[in-house]
């Protein structure tokens, strides 16, 4: 987590998909929004002489209130 100003942390989350598929996708971005979470990014693991994915990673950040000591 990293501090800001306002007293709010950024949580990062990330998500590994072993199946890669337009469902399997959609349904990790919305999981991951009803939690709160704004997407940021994709990325894609591909075998060399393979076009189609084997895995993909996607990348979350929501902002939450930092714990007072």
């Amino acid at each position: 987590m990293t501090d800001t100003d306002s007293g709010a942390a950024l949580s990062y989350r990330v998500t590994e998909l072993t199946e890669v598929s337009d469902q399997s996708i959609e349904e990790a971005l919305n999981r991951g929004g009803s939690e709160g979470y704004r997407f940021e990014s994709i990325h894609f693991v591909v075998q060399p002489g393979n076009r189609r994915p084997t895995m993909a990673f996607l990348f979350f950040t929501r902002m939450q209130e930092r714990e007072r000591e």
